[in-house]
């Protein structure tokens, strides 16, 4: 987000942590964040990040 206004949705392609591959960082430590189709990070800027889950509906039948 910049300034108020989403600029770009993707997936996080690499996590690093110093020059280590890593799949999570602790809060407060410094990383490096690669994601899918973008490089214009600026000073400022608010990363949000999620999971999206997929899940089968099922229909149930009621008791008759």
């Amino acid at each position: 987000m910049r300034n108020g206004a989403m600029v770009h949705a993707g997936k996080v392609n690499t996590l690093k942590h110093f020059k280590d591959d890593v799949k999570e960082v602790e809060k407060g430590q410094e990383c490096g964040i690669g994601i899918d189709g973008f490089t214009d990070f600026k000073a400022g800027d608010l990363l949000e990040f999620f999971v999206k889950e997929s899940r089968t509906r099922r229909l149930s039948q009621s008791p008759r």
